[in-house]
């Protein structure tokens, strides 16, 4: 037992050292940003083709990090393996495009082998690596200097610290571009459509709301059992009340039913402008369903009526409806 407590105890400081280590490269970097980054970013701003990130290991599985997050913020990019590069990948990459070249060595012999040609494309060519007065820092238009002198594997072996910076150092990059663009989150959410930011900015209330014959409506002229005969009917819990003119007056729900019986009674003959619930809230069918989920959050209801501009009622839409849709 002792000697399991010891193992635990050694456990937890080892992993707590690479994660202090890792944490301090990135707070290096932070702190040595200079103008080689700005030109960086300003360079892939001004890229009329796209970003090609490349590397080799541990640095591919980095590059291919960069490459996925540029391409979701607004600036289009693909990874290459820098060996499949150099046996005919190469003709993916033309002069319109930058390359991100990922080395911690600055030495891998894969990717030094298509410096010449990059070069001689005239490719812009923004190096990666820990190694200032490596090679491939040395041929790079920009050089952007990870700063990593020791990994935080114990046996110095491992890429840890320098995979982390890397990756830190990416995410830097894809982000200044972000803003530089001014990439919103709509922007985002063309890039995202199956995921969860996606359904909240690119669904609206018309792709979900209910129409015709399944809007629960009475006149305001009718009487409460021809509204409840209506809310039974639609099996959405309310009903719309609306003039003539079919524009809505108000709305009378289940929950104002229970509440009208125990207080009146005898309920048949009442007529339903006496007890409906005036100008409900209402949206428009070309609102984001997100609305829709906020507006009944705030007014802790379950359903919503869809108007037009003239307050005509075209649709209704129930709490249910929006997680249907994934919305909430």
């Amino acid at each position: 037992m002792i000697e399991h407590a010891h193992t635990n105890h050694s456990t937890i400081t080892l992993a707590r050292t690479v994660l202090e280590k890792e944490a301090q490269a990135i707070e290096y970097l932070a702190n040595h940003l200079d103008d080689s980054f700005l030109r960086a970013v300003q360079c892939l701003l001004n890229c009329k083709g796209r970003v090609v990130v490349s590397g080799v290991g541990k640095s591919g599985h980095v590059g291919r990090k960069l490459a996925a997050t540029l391409a979701s913020t607004g600036t289009p990019a693909f990874f290459v393996h820098a060996a499949e590069a150099a046996h005919g990948d190469l003709g993916m990459i033309t002069k319109d495009d930058v390359v991100i070249a990922i080395s911690n060595s600055g030495t891998t012999s894969e990717l030094l082998t298509i410096v010449p040609l990059l070069k001689r494309e005239g490719t812009p060519l923004i190096a990666m690596t820990s190694a200032p007065d490596s090679t491939l820092a040395h041929y790079a238009d920009i050089h952007l200097d990870i700063g990593v002198r020791q990994e935080a594997c114990p046996l110095g072996l491992a890429p840890t610290t320098s995979t982390t910076a890397t990756l830190a150092m990416g995410d830097a990059l894809a982000v200044a571009c972000l803003d530089a663009k001014g990439f919103n989150a709509e922007d985002f959410a063309h890039s995202h459509p199956g995921g969860a930011l996606g359904r909240r900015l690119l669904i609206h209330v018309k792709d979900v709301m209910r129409t015709g014959e399944a809007v629960p409506s009475v006149e305001d002229s009718v009487t409460v059992l021809d509204a409840v005969r209506e809310i039974t009917k639609k099996h959405i819990g309310m009903t719309a009340v609306v003039n003539k003119n079919n524009q809505v007056v108000g709305i009378f729900t289940e929950g104002d039913l229970r509440r009208l019986i125990e207080k009146r009674g005898d309920i048949r003959s009442i007529g339903i402008a006496e007890v409906m619930t005036p100008t409900p809230k209402t949206i428009s069918e070309g609102a984001l369903a997100a609305e829709a989920a906020h507006i009944l959050d705030m007014a802790l209801c379950n359903q919503l009526l869809v108007v037009d501009s003239d307050n005509h009622l075209i649709g209704a839409l129930h709490l249910h409806d929006l997680m249907t849709a994934k919305v909430i």
